[in-house]
């Protein structure tokens, strides 16, 4: 029996990882091919890296030009330099900006070396405004619902902000650091407001261990409990998620 409920998200059902990164990469570059200045959101994490690749074999063969697009990233660990390999703008220098003719000047993140949160979130917040907003924004799906650094809480929040890490993501990221005592405790990150201001959102999910919340965020209640269940009211989204993470749907 299929799930009832009218959604309006598109849903792009692949094979695998290596499927949806394909196909959500189609979608990134149909955007930039039809706008060749595009303002793209962008995201880090695991999910992403295929897409990240993908792009770049697309650029090497001539199909993708990056020379008028420019890039904003949804967040960035606070108190963290951007040399630093555990930093945001470090991975996505080593997955995409290093790899493509994007300019230098023409793809942002927060800046995790400003310790003034107040005058951060002030920065970042201009300007993703100056920009005019953002054409197509990427995102992944946590296992509690999150996107960006918007972790379930009691209402959502809508600007550029700064968050305190959980126990859980530190205890998580102290693998990669020397000592827990390194593990940034805080991140700047866009809120929810920036991110449904985007006109396209495409979001990216895999694996089984994500099956349960993709199907709260589709078919659940709208709730900052959840905070990805808040893209049901965008008039234009597309979820690209392997077999795994749709098993709990009935398509």
């Amino acid at each position: 029996m299929k799930d009832r409920r009218d959604v309006k998200m598109k849903i792009i059902r692949t094979k695998d990882y290596q499927d949806m990164s394909r196909k959500a990469a189609n979608i990134i570059s149909a955007q930039m091919i039809l706008k060749d200045d595009s303002v793209l959101g962008l995201a880090t994490g695991s999910t992403p890296i295929g897409i990240y690749d993908q792009l770049v074999d697309w650029y090497k063969k001539g199909d993708l030009d990056f020379s008028k697009i420019t890039t904003v990233n949804l967040d960035e660990y606070k108190g963290l330099p951007k040399e630093n390999d555990q930093s945001y703008w470090y991975f996505m220098n080593k997955n995409l900006f290093s790899r493509v003719n994007i300019r230098p000047d023409y793809h942002f993140l927060p800046d995790g070396t400003n310790l003034d949160s107040d005058n951060e979130c002030e920065r970042y917040e201009k300007l993703i405004d100056s920009l005019g907003g953002i054409d197509l924004q990427l995102l992944g799906l946590g296992r509690n619902g999150h996107i960006g650094f918007n972790e379930p809480c009691d209402s959502f929040p809508q600007d550029v902000h700064v968050v305190d890490l959980t126990e859980s993501t530190i205890e998580a990221n102290k693998r990669f650091f020397e000592s827990e005592d390194d593990v940034p405790r805080q991140a700047y990150t866009m809120g929810i407001k920036n991110i449904m201001q985007a006109k396209k959102i495409l979001v990216v999910v895999s694996g089984e261990e994500k099956a349960a919340i993709l199907k709260e965020v589709l078919y659940g209640p709208i709730t900052p409990e959840v905070p990805a269940s808040i893209l049901q009211l965008h008039n234009d989204v597309t979820i690209v998620a392997d077999a795994a993470a749709l098993s709990k749907i009935n398509m």
